[in-house]
Protein backbone atom coordinates (compact mmCIF):
# COMPACT_ATOMS: atom_id res chain seq x y z
CA UNK A 1 0.00 0.00 0.00
CA UNK A 2 2.92 2.36 0.58
CA UNK A 3 3.69 2.86 -3.15
CA UNK A 4 0.01 3.60 -3.84
CA UNK A 5 -0.14 6.07 -0.94
CA UNK A 6 3.04 7.78 -2.19
CA UNK A 7 1.52 8.15 -5.68
CA UNK A 8 -1.68 9.64 -4.25
CA UNK A 9 0.26 12.12 -2.10
CA UNK A 10 2.36 13.18 -5.09
CA UNK A 11 -0.73 13.66 -7.27
CA UNK A 12 -2.40 15.77 -4.57
CA UNK A 13 0.72 17.96 -4.28
CA UNK A 14 0.71 18.57 -8.05
CA UNK A 15 -2.97 19.53 -7.97
CA UNK A 16 -2.43 21.98 -5.11
CA UNK A 17 0.55 23.56 -6.90
CA UNK A 18 -1.52 24.00 -10.06
CA UNK A 19 -4.31 25.67 -8.09
CA UNK A 20 -1.82 28.06 -6.48
CA UNK A 21 -0.58 29.20 -9.89
CA UNK A 22 -3.91 29.45 -11.69
CA UNK A 23 -6.08 32.57 -11.69
CA UNK A 24 -8.58 32.54 -8.83
CA UNK A 25 -11.04 35.03 -10.29
CA UNK A 26 -13.90 33.74 -12.40
CA UNK A 27 -13.79 34.69 -16.06
CA UNK A 28 -16.86 36.90 -15.92
CA UNK A 29 -17.38 40.25 -17.70
CA UNK A 30 -17.48 43.44 -15.69
CA UNK A 31 -20.84 45.16 -15.20
CA UNK A 32 -21.64 47.81 -17.78
CA UNK A 33 -23.46 50.10 -15.37
CA UNK A 34 -23.42 50.68 -11.63
CA UNK A 35 -26.98 51.25 -10.41
CA UNK A 36 -27.24 51.59 -6.65
CA UNK A 37 -23.52 51.29 -5.98
CA UNK A 38 -22.28 53.24 -2.97
CA UNK A 39 -19.79 55.92 -3.95
CA UNK A 40 -16.10 55.45 -3.17
CA UNK A 41 -14.99 56.90 0.18
CA UNK A 42 -13.79 59.92 -1.83
CA UNK A 43 -13.82 60.99 -5.44
CA UNK A 44 -10.13 61.71 -4.92
CA UNK A 45 -9.03 58.25 -3.80
CA UNK A 46 -5.24 58.39 -3.74
CA UNK A 47 -3.17 56.64 -6.39
CA UNK A 48 -1.35 53.47 -5.48
CA UNK A 49 2.25 54.26 -4.52
CA UNK A 50 4.80 52.04 -6.30
CA UNK A 51 7.17 50.26 -3.92
CA UNK A 52 9.53 47.33 -4.07
CA UNK A 53 7.65 44.07 -3.45
CA UNK A 54 8.63 40.43 -3.85
CA UNK A 55 7.02 38.50 -6.67
CA UNK A 56 3.85 36.87 -5.35
CA UNK A 57 3.94 33.12 -4.69
CA UNK A 58 0.42 32.98 -6.16
CA UNK A 59 -0.72 34.04 -9.62
CA UNK A 60 2.70 33.90 -11.30
CA UNK A 61 2.99 30.52 -13.02
CA UNK A 62 5.09 30.46 -16.21
CA UNK A 63 1.80 30.07 -18.09
CA UNK A 64 -1.85 29.23 -17.46
CA UNK A 65 -4.96 28.39 -19.48
CA UNK A 66 -8.41 30.00 -19.35
CA UNK A 67 -11.25 29.17 -21.75
CA UNK A 68 -8.87 27.29 -24.03
CA UNK A 69 -6.47 30.26 -24.30
CA UNK A 70 -2.91 30.03 -22.99
CA UNK A 71 -1.31 33.08 -21.36
CA UNK A 72 2.44 33.47 -20.75
CA UNK A 73 3.26 35.44 -17.60
CA UNK A 74 5.98 38.01 -18.26
CA UNK A 75 9.28 37.72 -16.43
CA UNK A 76 9.43 41.48 -15.84
CA UNK A 77 7.11 44.49 -15.86
CA UNK A 78 9.86 46.89 -16.97
CA UNK A 79 9.06 49.30 -19.82
CA UNK A 80 5.72 47.69 -20.67
CA UNK A 81 3.28 49.80 -22.70
CA UNK A 82 -0.06 48.78 -24.13
CA UNK A 83 -3.15 50.42 -25.57
CA UNK A 84 -6.56 48.82 -25.62
CA UNK A 85 -9.91 48.62 -23.88
CA UNK A 86 -10.27 48.76 -20.10
CA UNK A 87 -13.21 47.34 -18.16
CA UNK A 88 -13.88 47.25 -14.42
CA UNK A 89 -15.12 44.83 -11.76
CA UNK A 90 -16.84 45.52 -8.49
CA UNK A 91 -19.52 44.14 -6.13
CA UNK A 92 -19.72 40.64 -7.64
CA UNK A 93 -16.10 40.06 -6.63
CA UNK A 94 -15.92 42.14 -3.44
CA UNK A 95 -14.15 40.20 -0.68
CA UNK A 96 -13.21 37.30 -2.96
CA UNK A 97 -9.64 36.14 -3.36
CA UNK A 98 -7.61 37.72 -6.13
CA UNK A 99 -5.04 35.67 -8.07
CA UNK A 100 -2.38 36.92 -5.65
CA UNK A 101 -4.35 35.47 -2.73
CA UNK A 102 -5.26 38.92 -1.38
CA UNK A 103 -8.88 39.89 -0.78
CA UNK A 104 -10.37 42.04 -3.52
CA UNK A 105 -11.40 45.49 -2.30
CA UNK A 106 -13.14 47.51 -4.99
CA UNK A 107 -12.36 50.75 -3.11
CA UNK A 108 -8.58 50.32 -3.44
CA UNK A 109 -6.58 51.41 -6.49
CA UNK A 110 -5.94 47.98 -7.97
CA UNK A 111 -6.34 46.19 -11.28
CA UNK A 112 -6.16 42.83 -13.03
CA UNK A 113 -3.96 42.01 -16.03
CA UNK A 114 -3.50 38.72 -17.86
CA UNK A 115 0.29 38.57 -18.22
CA UNK A 116 2.08 41.23 -16.16
CA UNK A 117 3.84 39.85 -13.06
CA UNK A 118 2.00 40.17 -9.75
CA UNK A 119 2.36 42.57 -8.06
CA UNK A 120 3.43 45.50 -10.22
CA UNK A 121 2.29 49.08 -10.76
CA UNK A 122 1.00 50.92 -13.82
CA UNK A 123 -0.33 54.30 -14.83
CA UNK A 124 -3.59 53.93 -16.73
CA UNK A 125 -4.78 56.87 -18.83
CA UNK A 126 -8.23 57.29 -20.34
CA UNK A 127 -7.42 58.29 -23.93
CA UNK A 128 -10.73 60.11 -24.38
CA UNK A 129 -10.65 62.46 -21.39
CA UNK A 130 -6.98 62.50 -20.38
CA UNK A 131 -7.60 61.33 -16.79
CA UNK A 132 -4.99 59.01 -15.33
CA UNK A 133 -4.45 56.91 -12.21
CA UNK A 134 -1.74 54.68 -10.76
CA UNK A 135 -2.92 51.18 -9.86
CA UNK A 136 -1.36 48.14 -8.24
CA UNK A 137 -1.87 45.02 -10.36
CA UNK A 138 -2.61 42.08 -8.06
CA UNK A 139 -5.08 39.97 -10.04
CA UNK A 140 -5.54 38.10 -13.32
CA UNK A 141 -8.00 39.08 -16.02
CA UNK A 142 -9.98 40.29 -17.82
CA UNK A 143 -10.83 37.13 -19.73
CA UNK A 144 -13.17 38.87 -22.16
CA UNK A 145 -12.26 39.43 -25.79
CA UNK A 146 -10.37 42.64 -26.63
CA UNK A 147 -9.98 43.81 -23.01
CA UNK A 148 -6.49 44.49 -21.65
CA UNK A 149 -7.09 45.50 -18.01
CA UNK A 150 -9.82 45.21 -15.38
CA UNK A 151 -9.89 48.17 -12.99
CA UNK A 152 -11.21 48.37 -9.45
CA UNK A 153 -14.35 50.42 -8.86
CA UNK A 154 -12.38 53.33 -7.41
CA UNK A 155 -9.90 53.39 -10.31
CA UNK A 156 -12.73 53.21 -12.86
CA UNK A 157 -14.59 56.00 -11.06
CA UNK A 158 -11.59 58.33 -11.24
CA UNK A 159 -11.15 57.57 -14.94
CA UNK A 160 -14.90 58.09 -15.56
CA UNK A 161 -15.37 54.54 -16.88
CA UNK A 162 -18.09 53.31 -14.49
CA UNK A 163 -20.97 54.83 -16.47
CA UNK A 164 -19.89 53.39 -19.82
CA UNK A 165 -18.33 50.16 -18.54
CA UNK A 166 -15.38 50.34 -20.93
CA UNK A 167 -12.97 52.90 -22.38
CA UNK A 168 -9.87 53.15 -24.54
CA UNK A 169 -6.81 53.43 -22.29
CA UNK A 170 -3.05 53.43 -22.34
CA UNK A 171 -1.21 51.35 -19.75
CA UNK A 172 2.40 52.07 -18.79
CA UNK A 173 4.16 50.18 -16.02
CA UNK A 174 6.08 52.21 -13.45
CA UNK A 175 8.30 51.40 -10.51
CA UNK A 176 9.36 53.01 -7.23
CA UNK A 177 10.71 56.51 -7.81
CA UNK A 178 9.35 56.73 -11.36
CA UNK A 179 6.08 58.52 -10.62
CA UNK A 180 7.53 62.01 -10.85
CA UNK A 181 9.56 61.33 -13.97
CA UNK A 182 6.76 59.64 -15.89
CA UNK A 183 4.41 62.52 -14.99
CA UNK A 184 6.87 64.94 -16.57
CA UNK A 185 7.18 62.77 -19.66
CA UNK A 186 3.46 62.28 -20.21
CA UNK A 187 2.13 65.65 -18.98
CA UNK A 188 4.07 68.56 -20.56
CA UNK A 189 3.75 72.06 -19.15
CA UNK A 190 0.42 73.75 -20.02
CA UNK A 191 2.19 76.54 -21.90
CA UNK A 192 3.67 74.12 -24.38
CA UNK A 193 1.82 73.68 -27.64
CA UNK A 194 0.13 70.32 -28.13
CA UNK A 195 2.00 68.54 -30.93
CA UNK A 196 -0.06 67.47 -33.89
CA UNK A 197 0.11 63.93 -35.18
CA UNK A 198 2.89 63.32 -37.66
CA UNK A 199 1.78 62.95 -41.30
CA UNK A 200 1.81 59.55 -42.93
CA UNK A 201 4.97 58.99 -45.00
CA UNK A 202 4.62 59.45 -48.73
CA UNK A 203 5.64 55.82 -49.19
CA UNK A 204 2.39 54.52 -47.67
CA UNK A 205 0.74 52.01 -50.00
CA UNK A 206 -2.81 53.25 -49.47
CA UNK A 207 -3.81 56.78 -48.62
CA UNK A 208 -3.81 56.96 -44.84
CA UNK A 209 -6.38 59.05 -42.98
CA UNK A 210 -5.34 62.50 -41.93
CA UNK A 211 -3.46 62.37 -38.63
CA UNK A 212 -2.39 58.73 -38.95
CA UNK A 213 0.60 58.36 -36.60
CA UNK A 214 4.14 57.27 -37.33
CA UNK A 215 6.55 55.85 -34.75
CA UNK A 216 6.32 57.67 -31.40
CA UNK A 217 8.81 60.43 -30.77
CA UNK A 218 11.50 60.08 -28.12
CA UNK A 219 10.03 61.22 -24.78
CA UNK A 220 11.51 64.29 -23.08
CA UNK A 221 14.11 63.79 -20.33
CA UNK A 222 12.82 62.60 -16.98
CA UNK A 223 12.26 65.15 -14.25
CA UNK A 224 13.18 64.73 -10.61
CA UNK A 225 10.83 62.32 -8.79
CA UNK A 226 8.00 63.90 -6.86
CA UNK A 227 5.26 62.29 -4.77
CA UNK A 228 2.60 64.62 -6.18
CA UNK A 229 -0.19 63.04 -8.19
CA UNK A 230 -0.29 63.68 -11.93
CA UNK A 231 -2.71 66.39 -13.02
CA UNK A 232 -5.42 65.29 -15.40
CA UNK A 233 -4.65 66.93 -18.76
CA UNK A 234 -7.31 68.18 -21.12
CA UNK A 235 -8.87 65.63 -23.50
CA UNK A 236 -6.42 64.90 -26.29
CA UNK A 237 -8.75 63.40 -28.91
CA UNK A 238 -6.13 60.76 -29.68
CA UNK A 239 -6.67 59.11 -33.05
CA UNK A 240 -6.84 55.33 -32.49
CA UNK A 241 -6.11 52.60 -35.01
CA UNK A 242 -6.26 48.81 -35.17
CA UNK A 243 -2.95 47.29 -36.24
CA UNK A 244 -3.46 44.09 -38.21
CA UNK A 245 0.24 43.38 -38.58
CA UNK A 246 3.75 44.75 -39.12
CA UNK A 247 5.76 43.29 -42.00
CA UNK A 248 9.41 43.47 -43.00
CA UNK A 249 8.38 42.31 -46.49
CA UNK A 250 6.33 44.97 -48.29
CA UNK A 251 4.74 42.31 -50.55
CA UNK A 252 3.31 40.49 -47.52
CA UNK A 253 1.85 43.75 -46.22
CA UNK A 254 0.30 44.45 -49.63
CA UNK A 255 -1.29 40.99 -49.77
CA UNK A 256 -2.92 41.53 -46.37
CA UNK A 257 -4.09 45.00 -47.35
CA UNK A 258 -5.57 43.69 -50.63
CA UNK A 259 -7.35 40.84 -48.83
CA UNK A 260 -8.92 43.14 -46.28
CA UNK A 261 -10.06 45.61 -48.93
CA UNK A 262 -11.49 42.82 -51.10
CA UNK A 263 -13.52 41.65 -48.09
CA UNK A 264 -15.00 45.10 -47.61
CA UNK A 265 -13.08 46.09 -44.48
CA UNK A 266 -13.22 49.91 -44.40
CA UNK A 267 -10.47 52.48 -43.86
CA UNK A 268 -7.53 50.09 -44.43
CA UNK A 269 -4.12 51.57 -45.15
CA UNK A 270 -0.43 50.86 -44.70
CA UNK A 271 2.44 53.05 -43.59
CA UNK A 272 6.18 52.69 -43.52
CA UNK A 273 7.96 53.19 -40.22
CA UNK A 274 11.27 52.37 -38.59
CA UNK A 275 11.23 50.26 -35.46
CA UNK A 276 14.33 49.04 -33.63
CA UNK A 277 16.54 49.95 -36.55
CA UNK A 278 14.58 48.21 -39.28
CA UNK A 279 11.89 49.30 -41.72
CA UNK A 280 8.42 47.84 -41.16
CA UNK A 281 5.24 48.30 -43.13
CA UNK A 282 2.27 48.40 -40.80
CA UNK A 283 -1.23 47.51 -41.98
CA UNK A 284 -3.84 49.43 -40.02
CA UNK A 285 -7.53 50.28 -39.92
CA UNK A 286 -9.05 53.47 -38.64
CA UNK A 287 -9.40 55.80 -36.98
CA UNK A 288 -11.63 53.92 -34.52
CA UNK A 289 -14.26 56.03 -32.78
CA UNK A 290 -15.86 53.72 -30.20
CA UNK A 291 -15.24 50.52 -28.25
CA UNK A 292 -18.24 49.00 -30.02
CA UNK A 293 -16.67 49.69 -33.42
CA UNK A 294 -13.38 48.22 -32.21
CA UNK A 295 -15.10 45.04 -30.99
CA UNK A 296 -16.97 44.60 -34.28
CA UNK A 297 -13.84 45.06 -36.39
CA UNK A 298 -11.78 42.78 -34.13
CA UNK A 299 -14.39 40.01 -34.51
CA UNK A 300 -14.47 40.52 -38.27
CA UNK A 301 -10.68 40.38 -38.52
CA UNK A 302 -10.56 37.21 -36.41
CA UNK A 303 -13.03 35.59 -38.82
CA UNK A 304 -10.71 36.54 -41.70
CA UNK A 305 -7.75 34.90 -39.99
CA UNK A 306 -6.24 37.84 -38.08
CA UNK A 307 -7.05 37.11 -34.42
CA UNK A 308 -4.01 39.03 -33.13
CA UNK A 309 -5.20 42.43 -34.41
CA UNK A 310 -4.93 45.00 -31.62
CA UNK A 311 -5.05 48.68 -30.88
CA UNK A 312 -1.87 50.34 -32.13
CA UNK A 313 0.49 51.59 -29.41
CA UNK A 314 1.18 54.94 -31.07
Amino acid sequence: MRPVRAILVAALAIMLAACAGAPRRAAAPAPTTAPGLPPPPSTEVADAVPRIEPRSSHGNPPFYDVNGQRYQVLASADNYTERGVASWYGPDFQGHNTSSGERYDMYLMTAAHRTLPIPCYARVTNLRNGRSVVVRINDRGPFVANRIIDLSYSAATRLDIVRTGTAFVELRTIGPGEVGSEIAATNPQPAAATPSAAPVPATATAAAPAGAPTEPATPPPSAAPTPAAAPNPAPTNVALYIQVGAFADADNAQRVLDRLQSNGVPHVFSLLSNGNGRALRRVRIGPIATVEEFDQLAARLAALGYPEARLAND
